[in-house]
């Protein structure tokens, strides 16, 4: 009797589950895929065995990196040595979704590992009913536990970091190679069609960048002068060229062209030019960027041969688990199984043969030197793929060594030893290290002495705008008071003015006045009577109170008009 567990990693933790009725099961396979979407139907065929869930998600992760690099892990060791009947008459045997960890965790425990066929359809039914068959885990908390850790994963796996990214050299690298064939074929055809007009053009000027900037700036060969000889010159930059092409314009065999077709002809190369310049910055771009990421392999076998290897390799890490021989012939693929099918003789260098070091050895020298070239390549591309500090010491002196060995093919004289060199460059990568360890230290506090005062900046700006406020309403309290000076000023100089017109009136009129204002001064005690509670007897006297009140008011009021009026006598 066979009793089948199968393993199931979740992002939630492991979880085993025995199958009941394997032998039958195995039979009804076709049944098995129709009764995995039934809940309850699967129920009767599996049932949960153990589950180990996760203490943390850093310990979830660091499951999940095991599982998919194929090592058994030390939590998933001991739940199954805890949990999986090893010993008993039935004989176990352990379902895994993946071979990988299926090999390992056989090597792990003596026991049979399934992977194929009811495996596959019971796991299918337990990702999706996971969180049913699990007591206490709902679906939101399963998709919950699989989002935050598959980015977990994926941040972990990508291993992000902007100043070191290989995929900028391969991009770059593939536009470089792509730019040189348009721009080759766009400056055959600017040749093509600017030969009409100017065939002898073509024979002076062989280079297309130059061709195509001559073309942009002829334009009509029969408006070329002696004044347009200075600017020929600078374009061709020899004065014999210059003069060739001026000869030549007079007695050329060229058809007229008409000035529409000339304009497209000069924007086309205009269009051919603006592409030489542009490959021109990307190439510089490129070289930068070689120092960044890979600057010992840049060091000892060029920027562009270094990138086209890393861009050929898939990455930087990919190359650096190459083998030498690998290496020596990455490039040189169909080669290689052309000779392999033939039983030819194989290729002895690959992309390698760009470098300049497999041109300058002889003939009988280059399956040599291009074998010691991909043994220090390899070297290189693993310094550069694992060091934390990026120096390119480690380049410099590859490529002394392998000077070294090509002089010594040569002439006979003895290289230095691989390990004298080696120390040597140990001794001085230390230090370049150390250097650009204190540089980055005092960038990283110049930066925090910027974010200080900043910060000190804005606290300063907070108290500024506060005490702004503040003189704000101090100057709005100011411009009150100013307001109020002024109405009281205008107040008295319209009393003097009524005071004035006064003293000009006759005194019939004054009477006539005093009796009114007596009268207004009945009528409002009257008003605060009304609006009162006063009986008729109190009524009465508070009249004669106001009464007497009003008139010596008036009569100082006469006294003051009569000694203004004086003044102004006087006056």
């Amino acid at each position: 009797m066979v009793l089948l567990h199968v393993l199931f990693e979740h992002a939630a933790g492991y979880a085993l589950f025995a199958v009941k009725e394997v032998e039958e099961i195995g039979m009804l396979l076709p049944q098995v895929e129709e009764s995995v979407l039934n809940i309850a139907k699967f129920n009767g065929m599996v049932s949960l065995a153990a589950f180990f869930p996760f203490k943390s998600a850093q310990a979830a992760l660091e499951n999940m990196n095991a599982v998919s690099e194929g090592v058994v892990h030390a939590d998933l060791k001991l739940f199954l040595e805890t949990n999986l009947p090893l010993s008993g008459k039935k004989k176990a045997v352990l379902g895994v979704s993946d071979a990988k960890i299926g090999a390992a965790l056989q090597e792990e425990f003596t026991v049979s590992i399934q992977t194929g066929g009811v495996v596959a359809e019971i796991t299918r039914g337990v990702r999706l009913h996971f969180h049913s068959l699990v007591k206490g885990l709902t679906g939101q908390a399963a998709s919950k536990a699989q989002l935050g850790l598959g980015h977990s994963y994926s941040r972990a796996k990508v291993k992000f970091n902007v100043n070191r990214v290989d995929n900028m050299i391969i991009q770059s690298i593939a536009l470089l190679d792509q730019l040189d064939k348009d721009i080759n074929t766009f400056s055959m055809r600017v040749r093509e069609w600017y030969g009409y007009h100017f065939p002898e053009l073509i024979k002076i000027v062989p280079d297309n960048s130059m061709y195509c900037r001559l073309a942009q700036l002829i334009g009509n060969r029969k408006e070329l002068s002696e004044e347009s000889l200075e600017s020929l010159e600078e374009v061709v930059m020899d004065s014999g060229k210059a003069q060739a092409i001026l000869d030549a314009s007079r007695s050329s065999m060229g058809m007229d062209i008409s000035p529409i077709d000339l304009i497209n002809i000069e924007r086309f190369s205009s269009r051919v030019v603006s592409l030489a310049a542009y490959r021109l910055e990307l190439q510089e771009y490129l070289r930068s960027k070689m120092s960044q990421v890979a600057p010992n392999l840049a060091a000892l076998i060029g920027e562009v041969v270094g990138a086209r290897l890393i861009s050929h390799a898939g990455s930087l890490t990919n190359l650096a688990k190459y083998p030498a021989s690998t290496v020596q012939i990455l490039g040189a693929e169909k080669a290689l199984f052309r000779a392999l099918k033939t039983r030819g003789n194989t290729p002895k260098y690959g992309l390698i043969f760009h470098s300049t070091f497999i041109g300058r050895a002889a003939a009988k020298n280059k399956g040599r030197i291009s074998r010691y070239l991909a043994n220090k390549c390899t070297i290189a591309s693993r310094i550069d793929c694992f060091s934390e500090v990026p120096t390119s010491v480690f380049g410099d002196k590859l490529r002394e060594q392998v000077e070294e060995r090509l002089s010594f093919y040569e002439s006979g004289e003895l290289p230095r030893k691989n390990v004298d060199v080696m120390k040597e460059a140990v001794k001085e990568a230390t230090d370049v290290a150390a250097e650009i360890k204190r540089k980055l230290e005092k960038k990283e506090k110049k930066r925090k002495k910027r974010e200080k005062k900043l910060q000190e900046l804005d606290a300063n700006g907070e108290t500024n705008g506060e005490a702004e406020v503040e003189n704000q309403e101090a100057d709005i309290t100011m411009e009150k008071k100013k307001k109020k000076k002024q109405a009281a000023e205008e107040m008295e100089v319209q009393a003097e003015e009524t005071a004035e017109d006064g003293a000009k009136e006759t005194p019939g009129k004054k009477k006539k006045k005093r009796k009114s204002e007596a009268e207004g001064l009945e009528a409002q005690a009257e008003e605060a009577t009304d609006n009162g509670t006063d009986t008729p007897a109190k009524k009465k006297k508070k009249r004669q109170s106001e009464a007497a009140d009003a008139e010596p008011a008036a009569e100082t009021v006469a006294s003051e008009k009569k000694k203004k009026k004086k003044k102004q006598t006087a006056e």
